[in-house]
């Protein structure tokens, strides 16, 4: 594996004990990746907060034998600046130096965004409260966020992320490469010099997949949509295909040089294991 290539998976923090044991055996089963951290959602307005504090202490209490970090995921819009400060000071009480800063959705009921509209205001908060204390990933959009009034105003507002602080970007998940491509290089010519990591979503479900998709702005080629509307009930075939697939495009995204990769794990050891075995990433 070229030395320069990161990997790192996301998890949803679980909820039942029975949760809570499977993670802990796809966090074992998906060490030999050498992953550099493993990052934990939480729901909107903190819903899953002290689910996601419970899995993230437990990832890096465990990484001074395992060297994989813990990335508690901190949504911003519905907090406020007391509550926040709250958290990230019990996050440095627990040695965690890596934050994934984002907006995130008002709950449902909430009409106030709180003290932080937008993550650049999360961004300029933690450092003046930390310094550098934490390594802080923001979300990029290859395919435009899908509340962005144009695609410029949609890198504007990256790069106010950016110049506040952060210091590299996990994308939304894309099945169309030639997107993430132009979006790097539209980057780069705003002057953002940043790793932008690109997010991969293993396919288990097609009709949770295309659900998904469609709220959140991730584009499903047409041809990829109707290859899988195909498959019906036929997991076993539908698996195979997405294995194929999404091993090929991974492939295609090492090609071309990204300084890493982001699986959107879903709390399952395959297929992000078996994608990265099939390319000697073990």
């Amino acid at each position: 594996m070229t030395k320069s290539l990161t990997i790192s998976c996301e998890f949803f923090p679980p909820k039942t004990e029975k949760g809570i044991a499977n993670i802990r055996n796809v966090r074992e089963k998906l060490a030999p990746l050498k992953p550099e951290f493993y990052s934990v959602t939480f729901g909107a307005g903190g819903s899953t907060q002290d689910n996601t504090l419970a899995a993230v202490v437990e990832i890096q209490q465990a990484s001074a034998v395992t060297g994989i970090d813990a990335a508690p995921h901190l949504s911003c819009v519905g907090s406020s600046k007391d509550s926040i400060r709250q958290l990230i000071k019990t996050y440095q009480s627990h040695d965690i130096r890596r934050l994934v800063a984002l907006r995130g959705d008002l709950p449902s009921g909430m009409r106030e965004p709180g003290d932080f509209r937008y993550a650049n205001e999360l961004i300029d908060f933690i450092r003046a409260e930390t310094g550098d204390h934490f390594t802080i990933e923001v979300a990029a959009y290859p395919e435009v966020h899908p509340q962005a009034a144009s695609a410029e105003k949609d890198l504007i507002n990256f790069k106010r992320k950016v110049d506040a602080g952060a210091d590299s970007a996990l994308t939304q998940y894309f099945y169309n490469i030639d997107a993430y491509l132009y979006f790097i290089d539209r980057c780069q010519k705003a002057g953002i010099d940043i790793p932008i990591i690109p997010g991969i979503m293993p396919i288990n479900n097609f009709a949770q997949l295309a659900r998904f998709s469609d709220g959140c702005g991730a584009e499903l080629p047409r041809w990829l949509r109707k290859r899988l509307e195909e498959f019906h009930d036929d997991t076993e075939s539908l698996q195979a295909f997405t294995l194929d697939f999404l091993t090929d495009f991974t492939q295609k995204l090492i090609d071309q040089g990204v300084p890493g990769l982001h699986f959107y794990s879903m709390n399952r050891v395959d297929p992000t294991l078996t994608i990265c075995q099939r390319l000697g990433l073990v």
